[in-house]
């Protein structure tokens, strides 16, 4: 028989941001509500908690019904309780994000959202709840932890030129790096293997591709590494 609390107890959901990187821009992903309240509006993926599911389960299975998204990581990042954050009741939501390859992960709308699509953080549209805060508390997040670890390859295809790096993690922080001291910063660290490869179809001098050593980058930490640019 179930227990009946005495006082009544807030809701619990969940809230994805997942980011990726296209074509130069930072991007996030986003889903048109389909439901009342703010049915039509844009908003971050997510919902309701199962009494049955761990919130993580919970945040997977939402990402899951509403962009079809599958097998990336997820990492929790901050809890929203503001008490007017949701007009249906008193709603505390466990927001999470994370870093995907665009070219690996074509999101499709389902359940209650009517599309899925990739937006450039710089051109959101008016966010649903309190997702814009949710948005803004990740690419804090973001900015921060893409010094101290690599976790812009995260995002860049498996090989990829030296300035399409730079450029990643200029847009990242949000300001320019010089040239030549990013380069022999990141190649000195030993993270990147060069590959045979060099770019194609491009206009200008075609660029040597690298691919991340994610082994030798685990190596490293277990002797003490520290990544930071």
């Amino acid at each position: 028989m179930p227990f009946t609390y005495e006082y009544p107890r807030p809701a619990l959901t969940v809230d994805c941001v997942v980011f990726g990187f296209d074509e130069g821009d930072l991007k996030v992903l986003l889903i048109e509500r389909d439901l009342k309240p703010f049915a039509g509006r844009w908003a971050l993926p997510g919902g309701f908690v199962n009494l049955d599911e761990t919130i993580d389960t919970a945040a997977r299975r939402e990402l899951a019904e509403e962009t079809g998204l599958t097998e990336i990581y997820l990492e929790q990042l901050y809890t929203f309780g503001t008490v007017d954050r949701d007009p249906r009741e008193r709603v505390v939501s466990v927001a999470y994000y994370a870093l995907v390859k665009l070219e690996d992960h074509r999101p499709r709308a389902a359940t209650d959202a009517r599309k899925a699509a990739w937006f450039n953080v710089d051109d959101i549209p008016s966010l649903a709840f309190d997702h814009a805060e949710i948005l803004d508390t990740a690419l804090r997040r973001l900015k921060g932890k893409v010094r101290y670890e690599p976790i812009g390859f995260e995002l860049l295809p498996e090989k990829f030129p030296l300035s399409q790096l730079q450029h990643l993690y200029e847009v990242c922080l949000e300001e320019p790096l010089d040239k030549r001291n990013f380069r022999k910063k990141i190649l000195g660290m030993g993270l990147l293997t060069e590959t045979d490869e060099v770019q194609q179809d491009v206009a200008h001098r075609a660029a040597r591709l690298y691919r991340f050593d994610s082994r030798r980058y685990q190596q490293l930490k277990k002797r003490g590494f520290s990544f930071w640019l």
